[in-house]
């Protein structure tokens, strides 16, 4: 695939063929990208109504049709919808919280800590969940998100005010998913599910920009948990569900048959945003939550314990938002697959509190790395749509690890640097092994040098849920 360097960071996959617009890459130059994953992003540069360019950012590799990893603006009146710039997992993304508690205070229980959680939070393939609730409310859930919850007594309104559209997209439609996906998503509220998911406790080891972090309330020292899961079985079923409504409906040549699509002025269009909107919201209640249960759990062991919600950001999600194309503000609907919203000072989608300094940004690394907090800038919404990395990006399959790391090897080298851990599926620890992630140094530092989002704290890894 022919590569032409723009600048530093900065490449471009040239316009030719069947492409639109041409594919931009914001990588570094030692950074190596599949094949496979470039045509992917070349193949997305072809679907109706893009614009600008379809974007790979530093942690892109190969996904189902979209790469993981990309982003892409299509024009809100000739555009389209396509599940596979979403994914399977619907508004998988990432809730920071931070206590009041010290590193120190893990490190004294750190066994009774790791157990309580393993014990309350259901984590695994297939995980069900001891929370009940009817059909009625279920489906009034799905409407709500994360506000049905607290308004339920399960949290404060500062939780939802501190999360992406304030923790529901307010298009939800019920009656636009199957019943197969309400029965797969029912049963699973309070989840974390399999694969990369997890609930990570760490704390805050450095900080490089003061004044931001006390923007968001973080310092030195200072204990904070990662929950990263989505929509779990209801997702991933309304998103097969979809693709083969498209696959039905659709004529025409596609360079890759996972990038099936429907115009978003047509009623499949509709229906898939009015549906991807529920899975959204289950995605945002979910982890409100694990949420809840954590304060519960923990206030056990420490009673004068308080863990408020800095920010949620999702990295697998399609919504309108408006972006200057051209020269005008226009309204388009965006596609981050495995990317993360990065937007700067002032946008009123941003909570009041942040408005100021930009949004919070939450790149997490992997089991043994270091995460990163940054926050948001102008310069994304000029580069990327306001858009930046999700996380280190894979080097290996699942399937490649497996053979390549056992569980005990996984174990042993974490607890080596101090960090607990738990999962109910063995599999689990060797497919997410640190090795087989990119180094998220080198990602985050390609993203701040960019400015598509700058550091503001690095935390470190004590306890992780798998």
């Amino acid at each position: 695939m022919n590569l032409k360097k723009i600048s530093k960071n900065i490449y471009e996959i040239p316009k030719s063929g069947k492409m639109i617009v041409p594919s931009r890459l914001f990588i570094s130059e030692k950074m190596k990208v599949e094949d496979d994953a470039l045509k992917q992003i070349a193949h997305v540069a072809q679907l109706p109504g893009i614009l600008e360019h379809s974007i790979g950012l530093a942690d892109i590799h190969v996904g189902y049709g979209f790469p993981i990893g990309s982003v892409a603006a299509f024009d809100s009146e000739k555009g389209i919808i396509t599940p596979s710039g979403v994914g399977y997992d619907v508004n998988c993304s990432v809730r920071l919280l931070k206590t009041n508690l010290k590193k120190e205070d893990i490190l004294k229980n750190s066994d009774k800590v790791i157990e309580a959680i393993y014990r309350k939070i259901p984590s695994g393939l297939g995980r069900k969940s001891n929370f009940k609730i009817s059909r009625d409310n279920f489906e009034e859930l799905l409407k709500k998100g994360a506000k049905y919850l607290v308004d339920k007594g399960f949290g404060k309104k500062e939780d939802y005010l501190n999360t992406e559209e304030e923790g529901c997209l307010n298009n939800a439609d019920v009656s636009k998913i199957s019943e197969l996906a309400i029965n797969r998503g029912i049963k699973q509220l309070g989840t974390l599910g399999s694969g990369n998911h997890f609930l990570e406790i760490g704390f805050v080891e450095k900080i490089f920009d003061k004044k931001t972090a006390e923007s968001f309330g973080l310092k030195k020292n200072q204990v904070t948990i990662m929950i990263h899961c989505g929509s779990r079985g209801l997702g991933h079923q309304l998103v097969s569900d979809y693709i083969e409504k498209m696959k039905k409906k659709f004529k025409g040549d596609l360079p890759d048959s996972g990038l099936v699509y429907a115009p978003i002025k047509s009623s499949l269009g509709q229906d898939c945003l009015s549906a991807m909107a529920c899975a959204t919201n289950f995605s945002f209640a979910n982890k409100q939550l694990i949420t809840y249960w954590l304060r519960e759990e923990l206030s056990k062991i420490f009673p004068e314990i308080k863990i408020d919600v800095v920010y949620e950001v999702c990295h697998n999600i399609a919504k309108f938002e408006k972006h200057k194309i051209k020269g005008k503000n226009k309204k388009v609907l965006i596609h981050r697959k495995g990317a993360t919203r990065s937007f700067g000072p002032g946008r009123k989608e941003i909570p009041l509190k942040y408005r100021k300094v930009g949004q919070p940004v939450i790149i997490p690394g992997s089991m043994g790395t270091s995460s990163y907090v940054l926050v948001g800038t102008k310069k994304a919404e000029e580069l990327t749509f306001g858009s930046t990395v999700h996380g280190a990006g894979r080097l290996q399959s699942r399937h490649q690890a497996k053979k390549s790391f056992s569980y005990e090897s996984v174990k042993t080298k974490l607890l080596k640097k101090g960090i607990q851990v738990r999962a109910r599926d063995k599999d689990c620890l060797s497919e997410e092994a640190p090795e087989v992630y990119k180094d998220v140094e080198e990602v985050v530092k390609v993203v701040h040098e960019l400015g598509i989002s700058k550091k503001v704290a690095r935390l470190k890894p004590l306890a992780v849920l798998k």
